[in-house]
């Protein structure tokens, strides 16, 4: 597929949408950015596009396929489903803007002749997390028990609409691009924010296995699949793991092993400030982790990330400037003292 001429992003005010924008406007080789959202961007976010063009709408409002169509659109970036539930709403609300968005831009995607090329930004959770999971979650596999709820499920469906494009419209190229629990110093998310409190409540029992993705591979990965125009689906995450415990010490934070039921109630205080609910996805997720296979990223798709899942969130501590409680300096010396204590004893 040739370069794209003309771009449109949708979820343009929000961090990925508008970072993305910003990159996109930035390459000559393309002609025209539209950056497409329902609420209108900060004025240091609209200086960050450039040259690009803002439109506020609703992608729920047939309007989009006027924007589509007018300028000859070639290439949709699909990146406006949102992980929280806003404050105007609650899930059903969330479920609306989700779905309802998506099936509205895929429609108008179908009828609008220019488009060639559809990248989704979709999301690992859409394998769910519990204790039968494989070690390495392929493109192929299913989840053993999929998510019935919240962002993941949403995610699922707005998959199963974007499949649908491709069948109906086989001349359009769909990516479908699941990204894995994303980190960063400026990206605010559910599992930034759990990690950045003096005192992280764990699960008893459990030690979640996490593979990360640093804010900014997300945006070279969004990019880089806008302009390659490869169709399929494809795990995108950084290399390596570490296990939630090892992330709370890096942190400096302090652990509180606490029942399952119990985290619910933690949750409620958390709600009652300014901490995004945890549905029983995220539950299990804070329980087991997830790690994916991402060969056919890097085979197929032509893509590595720069960052280590280690590396990610080392800078996301750094970048958010957060106070050890316990110095993480200690931490790992003892944790090098312990390797090597193990090493000479083992021989």
């Amino acid at each position: 597929m040739a370069h794209p001429k003309v771009v449109l992003v949708t979820g343009a005010c929000r961090f990925l949408g508008g970072y993305l924008t910003a990159r996109l406007a930035q390459n000559s080789s393309i002609e025209h950015v539209i950056a497409v959202d329902a609420i209108a961007p900060s004025k240091d976010l609209l200086r960050r596009m450039g040259r690009a063009e803002f439109v506020r709408a609703d992608i729920r409002n047939p309007f989009i396929a006027k924007v589509i169509r007018n300028n000859d659109v070639d290439t949709v970036v699909h990146a406006a489903a949102a992980s929280y539930v806003p404050r105007s709403g609650g899930k059903a609300t969330l479920k609306e803007l989700n779905v309802m968005g998506a099936i509205q831009l895929f429609a108008a995607c179908q009828k609008a002749p220019s488009v060639r090329h559809v990248v989704v930004k979709s999301t690992s959770e859409v394998y769910g997390s519990s204790a039968l999971d494989p070690v390495l979650f392929t493109e192929d596999s299913s989840s053993r028990r999929p998510p019935r709820e919240g962002f993941a499920r949403d995610s699922i469906d707005i998959e199963g609409y974007a499949r649908g494009l491709a069948r109906r419209r086989p001349d359009i190229t769909v990516t479908i691009l699941r990204l894995a629990n994303m980190i960063g110093p400026a990206m605010d998310t559910a599992l930034s924010r759990y990690l950045a409190g003096p005192v992280v409540p764990t699960i008893i029992g459990h030690d979640a296995r996490l593979q990360l993705l640093h804010e900014q591979d997300a945006l070279g990965a969004l990019e880089h699949a806008t302009m390659a125009g490869k169709a399929g689906t494809f795990n995108i995450g950084a290399s390596g793991i570490i296990m939630m415990s090892q992330a709370i010490r890096r942190a400096g934070r302090i652990p509180m092993p606490v029942p399952r039921f119990a985290l619910r109630a933690v949750d409620s205080l958390w709600r009652a400030t300014r901490y995004t609910e945890w549905d029983r996805e995220q539950l299990d997720y804070l329980s087991y982790g997830r790690v994916m296979d991402t060969t056919r990223m890097r085979d197929e798709l032509g893509y590595s990330p720069k960052w280590t899942t280690a590396e990610a969130f080392d800078d996301y501590v750094r970048g958010r400037g957060l106070t050890p409680i316990i110095d993480p300096r200690w931490v790992r010396s003892m944790e090098s003292r312990a390797v090597a204590a193990a090493q000479r004893y083992g021989r």
